[in-house]
């Protein structure tokens, strides 16, 4: 871990008041008692408030089903560990020992819990008007560029690409789940037999893993062509 939070702090363009904050929001919960979930759940929260305001606001021509797409969009997983990934944040996390071993410093689902837990602590530290400039300034290009996104799910986009092929449409299976019942960690694999092609993934919820399955398939295909 790399313990210079003042270097992140200034990839985030924003400087805690009380650092510890920001030291738990980067601790995850195989560290023990005082990791990250509560900030988690309270940045979870505030992006959503965050976006859904600011999309109101940007788009008053849109009704209320697109607004909710560009949402899901914009606060999905994946998109919040790919901005984690921008700011470096894997580097500063606090892992236990096997989540070390098994590279979770670069799973998706720990850098996006990990990204709302800053947006919770920043929160808590500055109040919720400081955290959506962060947030903003964050999403500006996204926000830009939204509506020139394929607002359609990965399952979606991948059940119409193999039909326009005249292939069979993938398999999905559950390989694992672990965890408490109340943090289940979900193994999902996406199989096109005619493709010879498999994904794994995992998430916290089995449509949400499926649909990361389909995502990173459909990232596949078009490697291969």
């Amino acid at each position: 871990m790399n313990t210079n939070l003042n270097s992140l702090c200034n990839k985030l363009g924003y400087t805690f008041h009380n650092l510890s904050l920001l030291e738990i929001a980067l601790s995850h919960r195989s560290i023990g008692k005082n990791n990250n979930e509560r900030m988690e759940f309270l940045g979870d929260s505030v992006i959503g408030y965050v976006m859904a305001e600011e999309l109101y606001i940007r788009f008053g021509d849109e009704n209320e089903g697109n607004l909710s797409r560009y949402r899901s969009l914009l606060v999905k997983g994946d998109t919040l560990a790919s901005i984690a990934r921008q700011f470096g944040v894997g580097q500063y996390l606090k892992l236990g020992g096997g989540e070390l071993k098994s590279g979770g410093f670069r799973r998706a689902s720990i850098l996006a819990d990990a990204m709302e837990a800053i947006i919770g602590a920043i929160t808590l530290d500055s109040g919720i008007e400081q955290a959506r400039i962060c947030i903003l300034s964050w999403y500006k290009d996204r926000l830009d560029n939204i509506k020139s996104l394929d607002l359609k799910d990965p399952k979606t986009r991948l059940q119409e690409y193999l039909q326009a092929q005249k292939l069979d449409l993938p398999q999905y299976n559950v390989i694992s789940i672990n965890g408490k019942e109340h943090a289940q960690i979900f193994q999902v694999d996406c199989h096109v037999k005619e493709l010879n092609l498999s994904i794994t993934s995992e998430g916290n919820s089995r449509r949400a893993t499926e649909q990361k399955s389909a995502e990173l398939m459909l990232e596949k295909i078009q490697l291969k062509q």
